[in-house]
């Protein structure tokens, strides 16, 4: 007897378990149980195919993230949950990928609606009109498109989602959705990335759901910019109205870390990224510090993700998130704290310890979101704190 799963025994199973960690809508629902992965990631054990795990399908022979990939599928339902695309709807996604989204999408608008999706990759495009086509799926636009232009011929549109990450949000995208339409994108600002739910109000991106993800640079954008330190150990990802000296930091980063630690602890599973949202809500210091093994084997004071935590940086001092192990509580075993260096640290580990304890009161809060089109006077803004970028003015808010 073969006791080997069919294909969509492993579809099931897949949207199974994503039903464990979230609700999701009846039609997204729906049409995950429907739409063959496998299809769209030719080659690929179907077992493979239905874990819930991002597939590489383009290499990036120059840097070391891809050029296209499959998300996760727990990112896909998310990302569809956010948008709430309805029958009927006109969608236009950016970033093709495998297909896969949008072949989710033309199940969830339906015969009536519309789909377009578009990759500037032109072996992506032809992949995912390939799997499309083979998948049933033939009536879905697919275009070789630079997506920071979008498809203005098709539109406008109900709906929009974004499937890289894009650093800012060009107007003649914002001008193809219609007004209270929906934008989801990966948006990147201080070295951190969310999945962000936009609503179009007149001029205005305002968002109403914001969720941790991470995503592959759309092509074309260089607000972000790396600084390396330490003989190339030690990395701070900024943006660029930020004022981040590889040669003043490097003094800093010779000596020896001061600690200082709040009260709050968090338990092994628990996510603490929301101390870096709601820093970037107050601070134009916040970047990602990067620290590499050599880093700590050279005497840096570990980081509490290696790879990626918050930092504070100014002129030639910086204070970064850090943990140790603390048994006071059985259950949330590792307490947070702030490692800072330099003549300012001090200062900026202050303000750090603080928004770790604010987060620690409220752990779930999200700041409000609302993008304006770059030059609206600062009177014209709503209350908040406000970041700068090339084609839009963001103002984040917790009130």
């Amino acid at each position: 007897m073969n006791d080997t799963p069919t294909v969509d025994a492993l579809r099931n199973s897949l949207v199974d378990q994503l039903l464990v960690d979230r609700p999701l809508p009846p039609r997204v629902e729906e049409a995950l149980r429907t739409v063959r992965r496998e299809i769209h990631l030719p080659g690929l054990d179907p077992a493979v195919a239905y874990h819930d795990q991002a597939v590489t399908i383009k290499d990036n022979p120059d840097g070391p993230l891809a050029l296209s990939c499959a998300s996760m599928p727990s990112i896909v339902a998310m990302m569809l949950t956010q948008l709430d695309a309805q029958p009927g709807d006109h969608v236009l996604e950016i970033g093709a990928g495998t297909g896969y989204n949008a072949a989710l999408l033309a199940q969830i608008v339906g015969d009536d609606g519309q789909v377009t999706t578009i990759d500037i990759e032109p072996d992506v495009a032809l992949h995912a009109r390939t799997a499309l086509d083979r998948a049933g799926y033939e009536h879905v636009r697919v275009m070789e498109r630079d997506g920071l232009k979008g498809a203005p011929e098709y539109g406008p549109y109900t709906r929009m989602i974004g499937t890289v990450g894009f650093w800012d949000i060009p107007l003649t995208l914002r001008d193809q959705l219609v007004d209270g339409g929906r934008f989801v994108l990966p948006l990147r600002w201080r070295g951190q990335t969310r999945s962000v739910a936009l609503t179009r109000q007149g001029e205005a991106l305002v968002s109403h759901t914001m969720e941790l993800c991470g995503f592959v640079p759309i092509v074309g954008q260089d607000g972000e910019h790396t600084t390396e330190s330490a003989d190339g150990t030690v990395r701070i990802h900024h943006d660029q109205d930020q004022d981040v000296n590889a040669a003043r930091l490097n003094d800093a980063l010779t000596q020896a870390a001061t600690e200082a630690w709040s009260d709050v602890r968090v338990g092994g599973e628990e996510s603490f990224d929301g101390i870096w949202l709601r820093a970037t809500a107050f601070e134009d210091t916040v970047c990602r510090l990067e620290a590499t093994p050599a880093a700590v084997d050279n005497g840096l004071r570990r980081p509490a993700i290696i790879g990626r935590s918050p930092a504070l940086v100014s002129k030639s001092s910086l204070a970064y998130l850090i943990a140790k192990r603390d048994d006071g509580d059985t259950e949330r075993r590792s307490l947070l704290g702030a490692a800072h260096l330099g003549p300012e640290g001090v200062g900026l580990a202050e303000r750090l310890i603080a928004h770790i304890t604010a987060w620690g009161a409220d752990r779930t809060a999200v700041p409000r979101l609302a993008l304006h089109p770059a030059g609206t006077p600062d009177h014209a803004l709503p209350a908040g704190h406000v970041i700068d970028k090339g084609d839009s003015r963001i103002v984040l808010s917790f009130a």
